[in-house]
């Protein structure tokens, strides 16, 4: 048993007979009343969100999942195939448990969530941040603001498309934030 001072992001409990994943959380002390913790729950068996409000303190029923290391080594009419980094075992993910499949790349690391009662994989989630290059952009011309936050499209050599800055050129390798599909900065 959990309560809510456990609460994290990424952290799998049972609600509404369902395994739930925490994508967001929020403590809230107002000045009359009790504390309580605002949530964003995502289901892990169809993928659904919704926002559940709790009472600070209130007991919940943690998930009983497990986190393996995969790669990810190609994409098959049926899924992504990935392997775990320790035995080698090949296995086949649907692209509806990646966040972002947009986003993999070959030979990327990710962690597998898999129900320990059952042996189900439940979702795959990406690193925080995966550095990916630049194989296509409009080059980006000094004065062509109209707002203090310029943004471009640029494709990258996953086939995905995001904004990023104006000075962001084809070949620029780029860090992509895998939570939200942003640019987050420029690697050398």
């Amino acid at each position: 048993m959990a309560t809510t001072t456990d609460f994290k992001n990424g952290f799998c409990m049972e609600f509404n007979n369902d395994i739930y994943k925490i994508v967001q959380f929020q403590h809230v002390k107002p000045g009359k009343g009790p504390a309580f913790v605002r949530t964003k729950l995502k289901s892990l068996t169809n993928g659904k969100v919704i926002e559940n409000t709790f009472t600070s303190g209130v007991k919940i029923n943690e998930a009983n999942v497990e986190r393996r290391p995969h790669q990810y080594l190609y994409k098959e009419e049926n899924g992504f195939v990935f392997m775990h980094t320790q035995t080698y075992e090949q296995l086949t993910i649907a692209e509806s448990m990646i966040d972002y499949p947009q986003l993999m790349k070959e030979g990327i690391e990710v962690e597998i969530v898999f129900d320990a009662n059952t042996e189900t994989p439940l979702t795959c989630d990406l690193p925080d941040f995966i550095v990916l290059e630049v194989t296509y952009s409009e080059p980006g011309l000094r004065g062509d603001t109209s707002s203090s936050t310029a943004l471009k499209k640029a494709t990258l050599e996953t086939g995905a498309i995001i904004n990023v800055p104006l000075f962001v050129n084809v070949g620029d390798k780029i860090k992509v934030d895998t939570r939200d599909l942003s640019y987050n900065e420029r690697v050398k």
